[in-house]
């Protein structure tokens, strides 16, 4: 997958604008992020958001950020989080990025479980995890928090961020867990993120007590903001 590629597996349905960047992490991994833009347009998730939490939730920290001509949004905040040193992307000539996508659980909720540690809690200690499956592959994804709160994404968008990065545009079903808790259940911008990618599916909730909770995504956000006004 080269750059160009991941360049228009950007969803920007609503700026035309189109952002790719490329976070190498503490191991020497490669973590693509492309912008994902949401119909409430303070939910939209930055090409380097994506990429940093990415590869945080694959147990690196970001060292260098790779960047494409022009402006990015949240550009300042991340370099200074995590010191990244900033080159051109026109630097990565044959590179191999990470492969986001993963085969499908045979034990859904032993996988959900097992993502829990890779999870990124410093202020919670509240790990989620979540499966976003479509039709032939699936995505896992863990929460990650860093030190501005509305910098960091839940397990939903980093599950979804990886499916976006890689091409995946339909999907068929989510899955969420949470190690504490009386319920797991997608937090409110979650919820409005989840409606404009999957507005009819099935979400499952592994809840912490051993129960599951089956749900369609438009039950649990109704009257979700959309608006024909909108450019798409």
């Amino acid at each position: 997958m080269n750059l160009e590629t991941l360049k228009n597996h950007s969803y920007t349905p609503y700026s035309k604008k189109p952002r790719v960047c490329v976070v190498q992490g503490s191991k020497g991994g490669l973590y693509p992020g492309v912008r994902i833009e949401n119909v409430s347009f303070p939910l939209t998730i930055s090409a380097i958001q994506a990429a940093c939490c990415i590869c945080l939730s694959e147990g690196e920290i970001p060292n260098i950020l790779y960047l494409q001509d022009g402006d990015y949004a949240q550009s300042d905040y991340w370099k200074k989080e995590f010191d990244l040193t900033i080159k051109s992307v026109s630097e990565l000539t044959e590179a191999k990025f990470q492969n986001y996508q993963i085969e499908t659980p045979s034990n859904e909720i032993t996988h959900l479980k097992s993502l829990l540690d890779n999870a990124v809690t410093t202020h919670s200690d509240f790990p989620v995890s979540a499966l976003l499956y479509s039709e032939s592959v699936c995505f896992d994804g863990v929460n990650i928090e860093v030190s501005d709160w509305s910098m960091g994404l839940c397990a939903e968008r980093v599950a979804l961020a990886k499916a976006i990065t890689s091409g995946i545009r339909s999907f068929t079903e989510l899955a969420v867990h949470t190690k504490y808790g009386d319920v797991s259940s997608p937090c409110g911008a979650c919820r409005q993120v989840i409606i404009e990618h999957l507005p009819l599916n099935k979400i499952r909730l592994h809840h912490a007590d051993h129960t599951l909770s089956e749900h369609f995504s438009v039950d649990l956000l109704p009257f979700s903001f959309t608006s024909k006004s909108l450019k798409k």
